[in-house]
């Protein structure tokens, strides 16, 4: 039965995590795995994550199954958080999902089900795992171009021309805030043009929005979800709280659809759930626990607003503090991309085999397409990290 499988390529953002466990030397550095981490390297919980824990422990009576499309509770608030309270509610069905991962699979499994072999356009880069899921579930993956490689900004020409072109029906990935792996975000003006060509070409958007809060803070980030729900018929929008509730591990998100009625919004939500009870039954409960408890209690949520404003402001000053080392040490303006980019990650500019010499010569760790997680760094790190990516590129 097994005779015939071969090794599958190595995952170029997970295998970086043995080899980095596994080096000794004290210097080193990860930019590779895509978490938060504060000025002691650590990937902190929020107080507010804390807090609801230990009401939750002290509460809880059952570990009894939560049901296929989980807490509707946790649902309409993370709902409310991503599409705000003016949204046409009527339209709008979500369930509870194992991480934004889980929600991208349920939705992928859906858009197969309603019409097999549809063209999904992607952005040219994007997560890599976007691609796997999309093909795992039979989807057509059609890239578009986004990113203009010279100035480290969106190439928003080629992807409007991109748009123009595109059959009416097909669906289009946008990643909605803080981009993976660029950083680089449209302006309002230009989502407003995108969502423009998108509602007059028929075109369906799928919204991923892993990292509210990070970009420009949990309103803005939500800006061109909130935009297209107010333009389109239909929609889909996969949502993660790994990242701005700081609960990695406990695989939680929400995948939601938009449907053009009230009643094509039920048929279609029991459709999502019969995907996500044939992929993974039931989603695990205690993360979209923790989600309810802070955002149910006034105090803990404004605490969690808090401290994600917090991380934010932090990853910004990276990003400046890291812009201006280049500019110091390169007497140049290149790198000042770094500064306007929005969230966790940014392309460096790095080819595969420099990615290399920078782990191996400098105990630096980054993706070998040259992404580098901003949020990994430490402010006593930027100058460090600075010069080795010039030195391995011959500019030092």
């Amino acid at each position: 039965m097994f005779d015939d499988l071969i090794m599958p390529p190595a995952d170029k953002i997970l295998s970086l995590m043995p080899i980095f466990r596994q080096d000794s030397r004290s210097n080193k550095i990860d930019l590779g795995v895509g978490v938060y981490r504060d000025a002691s390297g650590t990937t902190p919980i929020p107080r507010a994550v804390r807090e609801a824990e230990k009401r939750i422990l002290t509460a809880q009576t059952t570990k009894a199954y939560v049901g296929p499309a989980g807490d509707p509770v946790f649902c309409d608030l993370i709902g409310r958080l991503v599409f705000g309270e003016a949204a046409p509610w009527e339209r709008i069905r979500g369930i509870q999902t194992p991480g934004g991962a889980g929600a991208l699979t349920v939705l992928a499994g859906l858009i197969s089900l309603a019409r097999a072999g549809a063209a999904v356009h992607v952005p040219d880069p994007t997560w890599v795992n976007h691609v796997s899921i999309l093909e795992d579930n039979g989807l057509r993956v059609v890239t578009y171009p986004y990113l203009d490689r010279r100035t480290g900004e969106v190439d928003f020409d080629a992807l409007l021309d991109h748009f123009s072109r595109s059959e009416r029906g097909d669906i289009v990935l946008l990643h909605g805030c803080c981009h993976n792996p660029t950083g680089a975000d449209p302006s309002r003006s230009q989502w407003q043009a995108l969502a423009k060509i998108i509602a007059e070409r028929g075109l369906v958007p799928l919204v991923d929005i892993a990292y509210q809060g990070f970009g420009e803070g949990l309103e803005d980030d939500a800006f061109v979800v909130r935009l297209l729900a107010g333009m389109v018929p239909e929609m889909l929008v996969s949502s993660s709280c790994s990242k701005n509730f700081g609960i990695y591990r406990e695989r939680t998100g929400a995948a939601f659809i938009l449907a053009a009625n009230a009643d094509r919004a039920d048929a279609t939500k029991a459709q999502l759930t019969v995907r996500a009870r044939i992929v993974y039954s039931m989603p695990p409960d205690h993360g979209a626990a923790i989600v309810r408890t802070v955002l149910e209690d006034p105090a803990l949520a404004a605490d969690w607003r808090a401290e994600l404003d917090a991380m934010r402001s932090n990853i910004l000053s990276l990003r400046q503090g890291l812009a201006a080392s280049f500019r110091r040490f390169t007497n140049g303006s290149d790198y000042d991309f770094l500064a306007r980019n929005k969230g966790m990650f940014s392309l460096i500019g790095l080819t595969p085999g420099e990615a290399v010499m920078l782990r191996e010569h400098h105990a630096i760790y980054i993706v070998e397409d040259g992404r580098i997680n901003i949020a990994g760094l430490q402010a006593s790190q930027i100058d460090t990290f600075a010069e080795a990516v010039l030195a391995v590129r011959g500019k030092r």
